[in-house]
């Protein structure tokens, strides 16, 4: 099956980045990809540098971006991975994948579990944390495990989603460095970055797809300078074995070829499943041992 991940940089609006990202989806499914993956918050910049609640109207066009990205999945014939900004009600806004199936059918929905307050990574000023659970989407070419950037950090989210039967991990992702950091630094948190969920592929025997995004976003508050989104978008077998990465700088439709087969001939030799000690988990369910 060929899957096709975009990596864009922000073209200033919504109307820029929507067409942009239309048109990339139709060169993916023209090149035969049957699931498309978008990075995270792919129809506007990364507004979570600061805390505005100008930014909460982003939300109130949810319903209208429902429809517009079912009917882009239908005529392109595609599974496509979205990332929007929902609004539930006043006061309360989630982070959100939305899954659309080839005929443009809603086949699911994820909301972003772990959310992260950092300088320049405000989430928690707008996003609630997610309440549905580490749930695979069925789709026409497979149960989904689809999570979003911080949640790539954790184990146990990609545990539960391969638990739950999910087929493929999908990460649409937002994520770069401050120019402020030294060479040996930003190596380091790329290095991490890669490592970790090649690291998420290899324990639960699947395929990762993380959709990043690329380019320089200011801070439209000034108090930081902005980030450079640091792209390498890229796919790993169960194996871990990276078998297509974009690189940091442009923007690009990233494919790769997966068999899926390749999960049962990986799991059949590394069987950690069956060896998991369930019995002995329970500290787990600790925020920390003392």
């Amino acid at each position: 099956m060929k899957v096709a991940l975009i990596q864009q940089k922000y073209h200033n609006s919504k109307e820029k980045m929507v067409l942009e990202t239309l048109k990339a989806v139709e060169r993916a499914s023209d090149s035969g990809a049957k699931l498309v993956v978008l990075q995270e918050l792919h129809q506007s910049e990364y507004f979570c540098q600061s805390e505005n609640t100008e930014y909460f109207k982003y939300a109130s066009t949810f319903k209208d971006d429902l429809k517009f990205w079912s009917n882009v999945a239908r005529e392109s014939r595609v599974v496509l991975v979205t990332s929007l900004f929902e609004e539930r009600t006043a006061g309360i806004y989630h982070n959100s994948a939305v899954v659309f199936d080839s005929d443009g059918t809603l086949a699911g929905k994820y909301r972003k579990m772990h959310i992260p307050d950092d300088p320049g990574f405000y989430e928690k000023f707008y996003f609630t944390e997610g309440d549905l659970g580490f749930k695979p989407i069925e789709t026409s070419i497979g149960k989904l495990g689809v999570l979003i950037c911080w949640d790539q950090w954790f184990p146990e989210a990609s545990r539960a989603m391969a638990l739950n039967g999910a087929d493929i991990i999908i990460y649409p992702t937002a994520i770069g460095w401050f120019d402020g950091d030294g060479e040996e630094e930003k190596r380091r948190q790329l290095d991490s970055w890669i490592t970790i969920q090649r690291s998420h592929a290899i324990a639960n025997g699947l395929f990762v797809l993380s959709c990043n995004r690329v380019g320089f976003e200011p801070d439209r508050s000034g108090v930081l300078d902005g980030i450079r989104f640091w792209g390498n978008s890229f796919v790993c077998d169960p194996q871990g074995d990276i078998i297509a990465e974009a690189d940091r700088v442009n923007e690009t439709i990233l494919y790769a070829d997966i068999d899926m087969a390749r999960v049962k001939e990986v799991r059949d030799i590394w069987p950690f499943f069956r060896d998991r000690r369930i019995d002995s988990y329970s500290d787990l369910l600790n925020r920390f041992c003392d």
